[in-house]
């Protein structure tokens, strides 16, 4: 399967919906489905800005940037969590009170419940592709867990979108359907409101995942004990001082060890060490692409 064809399923899914949303709002008047419209073409547009990351993540360093493009990924996510979900859920929250200020009844709501069954079903096939690609890449790793470790925000961001979606979705049912049931044209607005809320939590928990990514984060802990470990065995060294390593992309690290090598070795003896260190953490952890070895004092 090419890499990120969950992101052209979620994409295509959600031009569609967010054209149905809003012409459900035309002749119906909902301000819970309008936030809905607006909630999909957020999601479209983070679809779009998404892409464009994965594509110029995978550029090859050059002179400008030795180290690669792989945060440009981070940085779009990053992007896609500050301004797209925050706005989102800004206007459905604006949309909502006008709603509550304004209050009454437009439409057929039967172009709601007909648009929202529409919308469940195209959403269910979005988040099965979403959530497909990232039970394959947490494996037995726990849910939320994984969730919250994962270094790839675009996998997550399409999967919370999607479930922001179904929750919104929902709210957005009982928004219409209480309201006429009650004859109250405040649950329409209410619905929106907590939409709104909805799309601002996905974005804080999203930025702060994307802010640690994008800062710098370090491989954890227990891979760079075995790394310590693995280098330590190695007959030139002593102990290996300290260690520095950044996540570059989901796939890509790079990695920086002070190491206390043997006195009585010569240039050689260390060149060759640190190949055989080298190759031997790279067997082990084939996403750490760039290691550096330095010789210091003990």
């Amino acid at each position: 399967m090419k890499p990120g064809f969950f992101i052209y399923v979620s994409l295509a899914v959600d031009l569609l919906i967010a054209v149905s949303k809003f012409i459900a709002a035309a002749f119906t008047g909902s301000a819970s489905m309008l936030s809905e419209g607006v909630h999909s073409v957020i999601d479209a547009v983070s679809q779009l800005l998404l892409l464009w990351g994965i594509k110029t993540s995978k550029k090859k360093p050059d002179e400008k940037r030795p180290f690669g493009y792989g945060k440009e990924l981070y940085f779009w996510s990053f992007m896609v969590s500050l301004i797209l979900f925050v706005v989102g859920g800004c206007i459905s929250f604006y949309e909502g009170i006008n709603r509550i200020k304004n209050p009454g009844f437009d439409g057929n709501p039967v172009w709601n419940y007909a648009v929202l069954a529409i919308a469940f079903i195209f959403t269910l096939i979005s988040m099965a592709s979403a959530l497909k690609t990232f039970n394959r890449q947490r494996a037995e790793v726990p849910f939320w867990e994984a969730l919250v470790k994962t270094k790839d925000p675009s996998t997550i961001i399409v999967l919370l979108g999607d479930i922001g979606d179904m929750l919104g979705l929902a709210i957005a049912f009982c928004g219409v359907f209480f309201g006429r049931l009650f004859h109250n044209p405040y649950f329409d607005g209410i619905a929106s409101i907590i939409i709104g809320i909805i799309l601002l939590g996905i974005s804080g928990f999203l930025l702060r995942e994307c802010k640690s990514l994008l800062m710098g984060e370090s491989i954890n802990r227990k891979t760079l004990r075995s790394i310590t470990k693995s280098a330590e065995n190695d007959e030139a060294v002593i102990r290996v001082k300290k260690n520095y390593s950044m996540y570059l992309a989901p796939d890509e690290l790079l990695l920086h060890l002070d190491i206390v090598f043997k006195a009585a070795l010569n240039t050689k003896d260390i060149t060759d060490a640190n190949e055989r260190i080298i190759a031997g953490i790279q067997k082990q952890f084939p996403r750490i692409k760039q290691i550096f070895i330095e010789a210091v004092a003990p």
